[in-house]
């Protein structure tokens, strides 16, 4: 007994000890890709692009004249089709990859090296591709919520050039900045709603200037 109470202080030290401190996290389980928290991001997800299809896309409809419906309509409907394009082939990768302050990097261009068990540090309990559809949900819904601000204004094909040009220019650079490591996310700038980056930044963008 006495040997014992001898030597805690040692074994206490030794648990304290970084080497100690590693091989314990070492042999700690991996974070796991969580069951509950990916139903429920796959039901956030559709809620979000259901807010610009058919949400806005009916919300901006009731808003103009009634020939321009089907043209206010279909400009939310290309928003989907040209940002979900352009978000897998390179937006997600400079958005979300990486840590530089200003852009992120091209390891996940075209997706590569994304599946269902991959992880991304933001979401580390649900798959990277879950993650990468759900903030390319929100890429959508600021472009569309721009499109408001030009109905009856802007010809369908200058609105197509301007959703490619403003998403790569505009909207990628500032959701690195927020949301994807950059610089005003490490001064600590709390975006948790969308109001930096899509609110501000399409209010900013549609606003005449």
């Amino acid at each position: 007994m006495k040997t014992a109470l001898r030597f805690a202080p040692l074994a206490l030290i030794t648990l304290a000890t970084p080497a100690f401190a590693e091989m314990a996290t070492a042999s700690a389980p991996a974070s796991k890709i969580d069951a509950g928290d990916t139903a429920w991001m796959i039901a956030a997800t559709c809620l979000v692009l259901m807010m610009t299809i058919p949400g806005l896309a009916l919300f901006y409809a009731g808003m103009v004249r009634k020939k321009n419906v089907l043209a206010t309509m279909m400009q939310s409907l290309a928003a989907v089709g040209i940002v979900s394009i352009l978000w897998a082939l390179i937006g997600y990768t400079l958005a979300f990859s990486g840590d530089a302050p200003a852009l992120g990097n091209l390891d996940r261009l075209f997706l590569r090296g994304i599946g269902m068990e991959s992880t991304h540090a933001a979401a580390k309990t649900i798959p990277e591709i879950l993650f990468m559809i759900y903030q390319m949900t929100f890429a959508i819904i600021t472009v569309a919520l721009v499109a408001g601000a030009v109905a009856d204004r802007m010809r369908f094909s200058a609105f197509v050039l301007f959703a490619v040009l403003w998403l790569l220019i505009v909207y990628v650079p500032l959701a690195h900045w927020v949301w994807g490591g950059g610089f005003l996310q490490a001064y600590g700038v709390l975006d948790f709603a969308g109001g930096t980056v899509v609110h501000i930044n399409a209010g900013v963008a549609g606003h005449p200037h």
